[in-house]
């Protein structure tokens, strides 16, 4: 399969997209989002009020407080050690968090009464390195969660199975293991799992950092059309091409606190801290 080549940061050059990008990969067209109930109006999908987090003595994350919208792409960016993925992390209460509060869709995540596992069967959540069930089949990989959480039959978990395969281009590879697959195929497999459970929300930990670059064009592909279905999505990246194609927001962190929360033309256009300066200057240089 032939990766769709990514520009280089900072020049300027489209993420390929749309038709264009589904045609070169043979993805078929059609959205990857089974549309969800409208959250009342008003309300955040997600909604981060006053965060702190702490390893012991080590306090990771401070005081950090945002919002994102249903339908809205937040790009989440920052150094490494900055606290990115830590708080993407604690969305879905996979990261515990001992000060402030996080909302989901009006569920309360840290709430003694809240379902935790039922939550989180409504956030999809793709990570670094993929985690697929390596003695699983691709479909069975997208089938498990379906039976066992949802309780869909067998029947049912495979043709949903099947047809996000085939709208991540990888009909052909439903029957293979994960160990057949590049890394590129496996984390699209990724996304496609989590999209089974017909998901709320969508949590992305830089889920193109553990991919050789040719491989990396044909996930954020997938990517944007899903923010284009109208996903509400949190992703943790550097790919700052993908920011400034897909993003309505970009949060830029730094030692655990939220430097700057923006809409991407002014973070791009006009960062306002002199640390974010700092990493778009080095980050887009090449």
């Amino acid at each position: 399969m032939t990766s769709t080549p990514m520009p280089a940061p900072g020049s300027g050059a489209p993420v390929a997209t749309g038709s264009e990008a589904i045609e070169d990969q043979g993805l078929q067209k059609g959205p990857l989002v089974t549309p969800s109930p409208a959250t009342a109006t008003g309300v955040p999908m997600i909604a981060i009020d006053g965060i702190s987090k702490w390893y012991g003595s080590f306090q990771v994350l401070t005081n950090c407080t945002t919002q994102v919208a249903k339908g809205e792409v937040v790009v989440v960016c920052g150094p490494s050690g900055s606290g990115k993925s830590t708080l993407i992390k604690c969305v879905n209460a996979l990261e515990p968090f001992q000060e402030g509060q996080i909302t989901v869709d009006g569920t309360r995540v840290k709430d003694r009464a809240t379902n935790l596992p039922k939550l989180r069967s409504r956030v999809g959540m793709v990570f670094q390195h993929f985690e697929l069930f390596p003695h699983l089949s691709i479909i069975d990989n997208l089938s498990l969660a379906q039976r066992k959480v949802l309780g869909r039959s067998a029947e049912d978990a495979g043709k949903r199975g099947r047809d996000l395969l085939a709208r991540v281009g990888l009909s052909a590879h439903a029957d293979k293991y994960p160990g057949q697959l590049s890394g590129g195929q496996q984390q699209r497999v990724a996304i496609a799992r989590a999209l089974a459970m017909n998901p709320i929300v969508m949590l992305f930990d830089e889920p193109t950092s553990a991919l050789d670059p040719e491989m990396v064009g044909e996930v954020l592909d997938v990517m944007v059309e899903l923010a284009r279905d109208g996903m509400t999505m949190m992703v943790v990246t550097h790919e700052m091409g993908f920011a400034r194609k897909v993003a309505d927001r970009v949060i830029f962190m730094d030692k655990g606190e939220i430097v700057e929360d923006a809409r991407k033309d002014d973070f791009f256009g006009q960062p306002r801290s002199e640390r974010a300066q700092h990493f778009l200057s080095k980050i887009l240089q090449h």
